[in-house]
């Protein structure tokens, strides 16, 4: 029964800061459900349950969508994509991790030294493939997105909107690969199954809370998520 409530805490806090920001199922939900299950099962039940969310919300934010952007991203996750299976059948994986807190960890501080870049389109496609990459690696593609839409000082309803809508492509075809190359089972579909009335849950208190935050706000939240994120998988790659 306890493993059964914390997994429904897990759900349920992750839906609402998924809603609500347009990022973070996948930083907070992952490090949890890897205490739960084992990384295969832990990475597709994020997979799943952020797609439905994405094909939840994508009609109602549809106007925020910056497409250029969009298009962008979604052809660099093309090459990170496949790159980021071979990471996870065959590299190091505390290695990785230590080198992704690291950079994330070093770019949130610039972020909140108030270091800006410039948005272009060479940088939107990086952004897409480091987000592929960290898709099927370790079921995270936020970090990527998240350090770059805040480096150019999007508008929290264009990052919302526009990284939901690239997540609709990546998740679909990260599950596809994953399934492909590591394998499902029952566990991963019923587990699901089951979380889905608390994300539905999510979805709704999410939306009230996004209605409530202003720019200044959603940034702090964006700098939290980011700075845990990094010292979580600096913690597990010293483990």
């Amino acid at each position: 029964m306890e493993t059964v409530f914390i997994f429904i805490v897990i759900i349920l806090v992750a839906s609402i800061l998924q809603t609500s920001t347009g990022f973070g199922f996948s930083i907070l939900a992952t490090p949890f459900l890897l205490l739960i299950f084992d990384a295969r099962e832990a990475i597709q039940i994020n997979l799943i349950l952020s797609l439905v969310i994405s094909c939840a919300l994508i009609y109602k934010i549809r106007k925020d969508i910056d497409f250029e952007a969009l298009k962008r991203l979604v052809i660099g996750s093309v090459i990170g994509l496949p790159l980021g299976m071979v990471i996870f059948l065959l590299l190091d994986m505390n290695k990785l991790r230590l080198a992704i807190s690291i950079i994330i960890l070093l770019l949130t501080l610039l972020l909140i030294f108030n270091v800006r870049i410039r948005q272009t389109k060479g940088r939107d496609l990086t952004a897409g493939s480091l987000s592929g990459l960290l898709t099927t690696s370790i079921g995270m593609p936020g970090p990527p997105l998240l350090l770059y839409f805040s480096g150019i000082n999007s508008k929290k309803e264009k990052l919302r909107a526009t990284t939901l809508a690239f997540y609709l492509f990546i998740y679909f075809f990260s599950l596809l690969i994953q399934a492909t190359f590591a394998g499902t089972n029952k566990t991963i579909w019923i587990s699901s199954g089951y979380a889905l009335p608390f994300v539905v849950g999510g979805l709704y208190l999410g939306q009230l809370l996004f209605a409530k935050i202003n720019q200044h706000v959603f940034r702090i939240f964006t700098y939290i998520i980011l700075l845990f994120t990094g010292i979580h998988l600096l913690v597990e790659s010293l483990k």
